[in-house]
This record gives structure tokens, sequence and C-alpha cells, in this order.
């Protein structure tokens, strides 16, 4: 196979070839995927993340499938391949259920060989003849993308749930040997970084970052108000100002008051010309606004987050955040809609004191289930006896929100994606199959199984076996459910207490997010200082930013931590020396963040603040030997947090009393 990956770019892509080259980066990832290596890629928005699966897909010569979160990014990926010239297979609600049934038919008898298929994470962990057709084809897929893998971490908590069950739908399929695996993203923090490699194996080496995350383009305005009102003024203000530009306002609030359908109405009557977006909209509507926007057939679009990811619109030039984010992540995420061109753009964010307690208790809380809520869900879906059941996933908001719990604590378990019931037949040819049907008058598929002692995978894939091979033919499409097993009459104790505590985290983890995102809004001087901040939390290392936060001392330090230390180490009278050289053999060296001195000793003070990156662990631990070593009881450290001060005063407590 040809290793040259410009080659492949211009054998598959000759049109783009002419007038663009591939990035080192992607270049690079390109080669590593080709060569069978699974891979996390980590590139600024508009950076050419869709190229890198499209190359590294045809190459392979097989089959590329997509896992990707919104109708919108799959049709506008979808629509760009097959601009190209070749095949895609898109399977989302906006394509009916008989055109999905005959497209499956037709896919698992080789009658049409895409080069892609766009899927959704729902699509994968709950559509039983979708895997059917896929495991029967398993040889032909080469490489499996994980678009938007930042969705794995920032929604499997809770928004999304079967993204963590991604590897699940992996095993099943494809057994021990996966297909390649491409992870791709604008945003990883690295505690997600790592949990996302080992959901997905992908090694320490495979992980590339680019160097260009940080978007300097943008330039980044902060603004707190006081109340709701005087928030709102500022929008429509900012909209006058930006009233020639393309502007995107992020709402997390589809209807009532302010959200995108109220905003949208009294734009409209101010006379600008708008539209509003949202995940319950038509596939058909979505695009329709999109490309409205594209051709700058409208100004502003006030859309929750439904709108963004991978939509390319080059010349947005203007973000608005009327409500905040819950994370530093989804923040920079959604500004990275703007600026994909290159050029100066704008991102706003109103906030007041009250939207983030709003988006703890009504966003965060709430997107977590209740103890009482997990019971009950519980027994509605099991009748609380043990035994299997039918559950249709889709058809419960709460059943979405505390399934995950009950096959975390095993409580329940999936043994197969089936359908509800056989009187969907009017013709079976399959004469194992034809007995089952027959050996019941209710023809419901729990009553089938129970009647013939059956096992509920095997009656699952002979129902299946027997429409792809038209052993049984459809008088109108099957209504697809889950086949769980429930362990237990009520659920104990012990295992609710478990339960409890789960939540608990994840609540404490997404609050501790919003906690370090406001802590940086409220920190707010300049949009260098917070771009500088979202670079450092995002793993960049330090030395690829600049130093731009100036101490009383008078020198200049990278990041608003060592600001602070710097800080009050000069008030507090202590010598220090930022980023001084310490040789400890000849010619090796090391550069503690700090040198200090006092009482006629020297100390090395060093702020972690990217640990739990992989790369940024193993320098420390190798950096902490030389320490241990050469320079024993001399070392300070202080962490990453909104503690920085009170951590850093308990230090210089320490150095004054000589109690290190």
């Amino acid at each position: 196979m040809d290793t040259n990956v410009d080659n492949h770019f211009k054998r598959y892509f000759p049109d783009l070839a002419k007038n663009t080259n591939l990035k080192i980066f992607q270049n690079k990832i390109i080669s590593h995927v080709i060569n069978g290596n699974n891979t996390l890629a980590i590139m600024p928005t508009g950076g050419g993340k869709s190229w890198i699966y499209w190359i590294s897909g045809l190459v392979s010569a097989g089959i590329t499938v997509v896992i990707s979160p919104l109708i919108a990014l799959i049709d506008e990926q979808a629509d760009k391949i097959r601009e190209h010239g070749y095949d895609v297979l898109t399977l989302h609600s906006g394509v009916t259920a008989n055109q999905q049934i005959s497209i499956l038919k037709d896919f698992h008898d080789n009658n049409i060989n895409p080069n892609f298929i766009f899927v959704s994470p729902e699509r994968i962990a709950t559509d039983g003849f979708f895997e059917y057709c896929i495991k029967s084809r398993r040889n032909d897929i080469k490489l499996v993308t994980i678009d938007e893998i930042h969705c794995v971490s920032q929604w499997g908590f809770d928004f999304r749930p079967f993204y963590k069950r991604i590897p699940t739908f992996l095993d099943s399929v494809f057994d021990i040997k996966w297909p390649t695996i491409l992870g791709l993203t604008a945003t990883l923090n690295p505690k997600d970084i790592k949990e996302i490699c080992t959901d997905f194996r992908i090694q320490k080496e495979n992980i590339f970052k680019d160097e260009l995350l940080v978007r300097s383009e943008i330039e980044l305005k902060v603004i707190k108000l006081i109340n709701e009102n005087k928030k709102e003024d500022k929008l429509w203000k900012l909209l006058e100002i930006h009233k020639k530009d393309k502007t995107l306002v992020y709402l997390y609030r589809k209807y009532n008051k302010r959200g995108t359908e109220d905003l949208k109405n009294k734009a409209t009557e101010k006379g600008i010309r708008s539209m509003n977006f949202h995940g319950d909209m038509s596939s058909e509507e979505r695009k329709a606004i999109i490309e409205a926007f594209k051709n700058n057939e409208v100004d502003v679009i006030f859309a929750t987050n439904a709108f963004g990811m991978g939509i390319d619109i080059p010349d947005i030039r203007v973000i608005i955040h009327f409500m905040i984010p819950e994370s530093v992540e989804q923040y920079y995420q959604e500004i990275g809609r703007a600026a994909r061109d290159k050029k100066a753009s704008q991102a706003y964010i109103l906030y007041s004191n009250k939207n983030i307690d709003v988006r703890k208790k009504d966003f965060i809380d709430k997107s977590f289930p209740d103890i009482d809520l997990i019971k009950s869900v519980h027994k509605k879906i099991t009748g609380n006896e043990i035994g299997i059941k039918t559950l249709k996933y889709f058809d419960d908001e709460d059943i979405q929100q505390v399934l995950p719990y009950l096959l975390e604590e095993n409580i329940v378990l999936i043994l197969t994606k089936s359908i509800t019931n056989l009187n969907i037949f009017k013709n079976i040819n399959n004469i194992e199959l034809n007995g089952i049907y027959e050996s019941t008058s209710t023809k419901g598929i729990i009553s089938s199984i129970k009647k013939g002692n059956l096992d509920p995978s095997h009656i699952t894939n002979l129902i299946y076996s027997s429409i792809a091979n038209n052993q049984a033919i459809l008088s109108k499409p099957f209504d697809k459910c889950l086949i769980i097993e429930n362990k237990y009459n009520t659920i104990p104790d012990e295992i609710l207490e478990n339960i409890q505590r789960s939540i608990d985290e994840k609540r404490k983890y997404k609050h501790n997010l919003l906690d370090y995102f406001t802590y940086l809004l409220d920190g707010y001087t300049n949009s260098n200082e917070l771009h500088q901040e979202i670079g450092l939390y995002l793993g960049v290392d330090k030395h690829q930013l600049q130093k731009i936060y100036k101490t009383l001392q008078g020198e200049l330090v990278r990041s608003k931590s060592e600001m602070i230390i710097a800080n009050l180490l000069y008030n507090e009278s202590i010598q220090y020396e930022y980023e001084k050289k310490l040789f400890f053999e000849k010619d090796k060296w090391i550069e503690p963040d700090f040198t200090v001195s006092i009482n006629d000793n020297e100390y090395y003070w060093e702020h972690l603040g990217l640990i739990g990156k992989e790369s940024y662990d193993n320098r420390w631990v190798e950096k902490l030997g030389v320490y241990e070593k050469h320079y024993p009881n001399k070392l300070i450290t202080t962490f990453e947090g909104t503690r920085i001060t009170d951590s850093t005063m308990e230090n210089i407590t320490k150095l004054k009393n000589n109690d290190l």
C-alpha cells in the first residue's frame, strides 16, 4: 500500500488537492490511522477533522462507520462526501422506518456498498436489525470513527447515556478484534482523555494534539450583568452593533420565556432577519435553516447546542452566549463555530450569578435522577418481577434517565435488541420461525420466548435473519425494543446507596467543571488571558503559550495561577525567580516554576496545572525523581483549582516556619 498520504489525497479528492494541501498535523494522523493504530486526534474547530476520516476510510478500501451525535451534522457531512462521488448510507429519524429496513436489507445482501455509514449512538445501542446487518458484513468494516468524541464524556453521564455503550456495541459486532478506531474532537480535558483512551483501546502514544488549539483569532468578551432584564437589553445592543455580521446566539432552552423561539420572535419584531434552531425540529427544517444561514438569507440564529458541531459555515463572525455553558470544553467548542475562515471574530458571554445557580439546579442537577425515581422506574419497567421483559426505551424520558444506573449496577441486563411482537409478518417461509409464530395467540415476543423456553438472542437473530433473507415478509415496520432481564423484585438498599454515591460523584464532577469555568470568567481581564487559561486547562503545553501575565515583581508568567503564586510570594517579601534552570548533573537541568530563597535556604516550587494528562504525568514523575534524588525536602507543590490562593498561603506559612 502506498504510504504517501499526499498521494492518497490527490487520488481520492483531486478537486480539493488542486487548491489546498494537507496540513502536517492531518498528514501525521492519517498516516497513523491507515497503519492500523487506534488514534485520538484533538484539533481546533475548522482544522479539517473530517478530511482525516474521509481519506483514512477510503485508503482502507473498506467501509467506514461514523458515529455522530446530531442529525444536522450527519446530513452535512454526508452531503459533502457525496459531492465528491462517494456512496454514503445515513440512518436517522429523518429516514422512514420502511426505508431503513429496505436499505439495511440491500446492505446485508451486498446490493449497496457504501464507503461511509453514519449513525447515532442511540441507533447502535437500540437497533438490533442494524446490528445484525452490520455484523453480517463486519469483515468489510475497516474503520470506526467517533466524531465529536468529547460527547462520550460530556454527554455520557446524563444527556446521551448510550455514548458510554459504544464499546459494548463494538464488542458485540466485532468480538475482540475491533476495526481501527479514530476519535476526533476539538476539546478534551486531560481527565476525559484518559477515560476515552481506556474505553476505546487507544494507547498514549497514539494521542495527537494540535499545537494550534487556542483560537486567538476569536476575541473573547465576558460581560457579567445583575439580572436577566439587563442581560436581554445587552443582547439587543450587541445585535444592533453587529447587525451586518453573521451571528449565532446560543441558548439551552427551546421554548418559554427567553428560549430560542421567544427571542427569535422578538428579533423579528425588531426587524432582524432571524430564525431559531433546536433538536425538536425535523431534519428537513434544520437543513433549510442551515442553508439559509449559509446563503446570507438570515443574519441571526437563536439556537441550542443542537446547532454547531461539524457544520461548516466559514463566515460566522459573532457568537453570543446568552446562557452560560456548563464547562470550559462546551464553551470553547461552541465559540469554535466562529472564524472557521480564520478571520477576526467576536465571542460574547453574558451571564449573572443567577444564571450559575440556574445552570446547576435546573440543568445539571435535574439531569440526574433521585432515588425515588430510580425505584419508580424500576417498578415501571419490571413490575417488580424477576425475569425477562420488553423495554421500549424511547417512549419515556424517565426510563432514558434511569436505565444507565440500573445497567451499571447489574439490576437489569440487556439481553438483546429485539422487536415487541410477531404480528408484523404477513408471510413466513422459515419453518422454525413459523413454528414460534404459531405457538402463541398473542404473538408477543416475551410470550413466545417463555412458551418455547427460547434464548432471547436466538429468536431475535432468527427474526432478523428471516427478514434479511426474505424468509419473512413484513406487513408493517417492526416496533423495536430491548429485551431486558430483571434481577431483583425490589432494589436492595445497599445497591441504592451505590447508585446514590455514583450520582453524587457525577453531579459533583459537573458542578466542579462549571465552578472552574465561572472562576475563569470572574477573573476575566482580557481575551488573551482567557485564551491562555483555556489552553492550559485543555492540556496545551505551557511552553507553547505566551508569557502574558504581569506580576507585582514585574516579570511575565504564563498562567493566572502562577501570577497568584508570584504575587503572594512578593507580598510576603519572599524572594523568587521564575523558570530558572536548575542543573543537577553536567549539562542536565530542570526548570522549576519558581526558585524560592528564604532563611538562607533555596526551595523549588512547582505548580502542577495539567495533572491527568498522560505526557505531563510522565514528565512530572521523571522530574519528581530528580528532586527526590538531588534535592530532598526542597520541593513545594500546588495544584490547579479554585483554592489556589489558600493552598499557596499554606505553603508560604510552612516556608516561613521552616516546616516543610
